[in-house]
């Protein structure tokens, strides 16, 4: 994970009670820690209250800094076991039979799919420190957090929170259309408690309206604009299911925010990330879709989006599959295939390509949602925005649209990033949904070479850090529990540091060309690959790609020339990017 590694811990507060009581063993001579690919080094490991420390000799560069809460599952084996008694004393002496032998092997495997394996000398050690990881690993405070301990020197609280205002995002639909005004119905978060302080609704419906249209809607999270698209003057909305139930229960002022939304004349699609089959039995439950009678300008298309449990196992099919390197070439097609990973990269670029489709060609206004508007309602309106709207492809933009898209809405990022694809404890609210969704945007930049202005690095950077992190963007699972847990006052952003000089020179694609146009990806299965980057950075050197990648930028700053506005974008283009299935811009 991206960060600044000093040589010795950064300053912090001092540690909770908890924490020390949760270390059994700190520190730990004559180490071995064992990784894919690099030689073996020997050390001395420490456990801080966040850190797995191994340093080679005094006074040298750390050669391992894992933030524990990156720790996914932890294996460990012993060699050699055996008991030993000291002597007793008297008959009254306490009994201290204890473990002794030669040493222990544990395996860490992280989130971040990295895996270490760690041999230490003493079997009593090597279970003390087995078992202080897995306890410090599995600290679930928010406020325990390293992010709210870690203080660099180079960034202050206050950078780079509100570098995304909504305000500013307004400012340019507001500017095009007066159709559409900023809300504070949301203010204490008693309308929605998933939803932003401040969201943007149709100018001619009040909040009175919007309170009630909330009550209808789960976990009120009613409709709110996403996008407005310029070109056709077409939004795109989002929401949670209507709850109908099984009555057909109506809701008058729902149906008049969403025929506001459509205009005069106006016609809409509802986009239903939910099979037929699971809408309906969701009616049986309370909830449902929006009825033909009652929303006569809607016509509601289902496109069946996996999450939770089942893009979970696959995800975790997946990266076994990878880590596995006895598998011959065939073995591996075919658990590849049968991880279906690659299938739900597909239907994710499918449905956001629909999406896209019915804003730009048949200029009609879209309402996305499933059943809760937390998971696939999001991945389908930020995929769709980085389809037709160019500002999101620039790095600047691309944070803003994470911003709005995935953290302001309540992507509930503490429950679904809360294990990786190692872990052994199956959580029903665990699903790699922003995984899914960095490996679309990957997915676009390989058939989109020259059109997005970021590369793979930004992409790892927020896997990473979505799953175990110095910085407090990503804690919580929404805006009221960021709020109560003061995370903008108390730690630092992830966008103030990735907005420092020298780390954007590194996240930019040097191949980047301003690109006006729409860009229809193909979701041909021959043009969905697996994301070697990511699912096998670890497993196969990456020395010979950084190198390639310095020579391309080096080469791109030697050699750059005025080029006439456009000429040269539709020209790399037609050498290098794909065309869609449409096969149009």
């Amino acid at each position: 994970m991206p960060r600044e590694i000093p040589t010795r811990p950064p300053a912090q507060a001092a540690p909770a009670m908890e924490f020390s009581e949760l270390i059994k063993t700190a520190t730990v001579e004559n180490v071995q820690l064992s990784r894919p690919g690099q030689p073996a080094v020997k050390g001395t490991l420490c456990i801080t209250s966040h850190h797995l420390l191994l340093s080679s000799r005094p006074g040298a560069d750390l050669e391992l800094w894992l933030l524990i809460r990156n720790v996914d599952a932890v294996e460990k084996r012993v060699q050699n076991l055996g008991w030993h008694q000291p002597p007793r004393t008297n008959s009254c002496a306490q009994d201290t039979t204890r473990l002794s032998g030669s040493s222990g092997t544990i395996t860490l495997r992280c989130k971040d799919l990295q895996v270490l394996q760690l041999e230490i000398p003493g079997m009593e050690e090597c279970l003390n420190i087995a078992s202080s990881i897995e306890a410090l690993s599995s600290v679930d405070s928010v406020m325990m957090m390293y992010p709210f301990f870690y203080r660099p020197q180079s960034l202050k609280l206050e950078e780079g929170w509100h570098l995304f205002p909504l305000e500013q995002h307004f400012q340019q639909i507001s500017s095009q259309t007066s159709q559409w005004r900023l809300s504070t119905v949301n203010w204490d978060f008693s309308t929605c408690p998933t939803y932003p302080p401040t969201v943007i609704v149709p100018a001619a419906v009040g909040d009175a309206a919007v309170r009630k249209a909330a009550r209808f809607r789960q976990g009120g999270r009613f409709p709110v604009l996403s996008y407005f698209h310029p070109k056709t003057g077409t939004v795109m909305l989002r929401s949670s299911q209507p709850l109908t139930g099984p009555n057909r229960r109506r809701c008058r002022e729902d149906e008049a925010l969403l025929g506001t939304a459509l205009g005069e004349g106006g016609r809409g699609f509802i986009l239903d990330t939910r099979s037929a089959q699971a809408a309906k039995q969701a009616r049986m439950g309370g909830g449902g879709t929006e009825p033909k009678a009652s929303y006569p300008r809607w016509r509601r298309l289902h496109r069946a989006l996996e999450r939770g449990r089942p893009l979970q196992e696959s995800f975790a099919r997946l990266v076994e599959t990878c880590s596995d390197p006895s598998l011959s070439m065939d073995r591996w097609l075919g658990r590849l295939e049968s991880s279906r990973w690659l299938s739900h990269v597909k239907a994710a670029l499918s449905t956001a390509c629909l999406a896209a489709q019915c804003l730009d060609r048949e200029q009609g206004s879209v309402l996305v949602h499933g059943a809760e508007g937390t998971d696939t309602t999001l991945l389908v309106t930020a995929l769709a925005q980085l389809i037709l709207d160019p500002s999101c492809r620039t790095l600047e933009g691309f944070q803003g649209l994470l911003e709005r898209e995935w953290i302001q809405a309540g992507h509930p990022f503490h429950l679904r990033c809360a294990r990786s694809a190692h872990s052994h404890a199956r959580l029903k609210q665990e699903g790699p949904l922003f995984l899914l969704f960095l490996d679309c945007v990957w997915q676009l930049s390989r058939q989109f070479p020259f059109s997005l202005q970021f590369g793979e690095r930004l992409l790892l950077t927020l896997f990473d850090n979505a799953y175990a992190s110095a910085y407090g963007t990503f804690l919580c699972n929404n805006e009221k529990e960021r709020s109560l847990c003061k995370v903008k006052e108390s730690t630092h952003s992830l966008w103030g540091w990735l907005s420092q000089p020298e780390q954007q020179q590194k996240l930019l694609n040097p191949l980047y060309s301003h690109n006006a146009l729409v860009i229809w990806p193909s979701v041909e299965p021959q043009s969905i690959q697996l994301w070697q980057g990511l699912f096998l950075r670890w497993i196969r050197p990456s020395q010979h790609l950084d190198e390639a990648w310095a020579e391309i930028q080096r080469l791109v700053e030697e050699n750059k020339a005025p080029v006439k506005e456009g000429t040269g974008n539709r020209l790399s283009q037609s050498l290098s990017e794909p065309c869609a299935g449409a096969g149009s811009r």
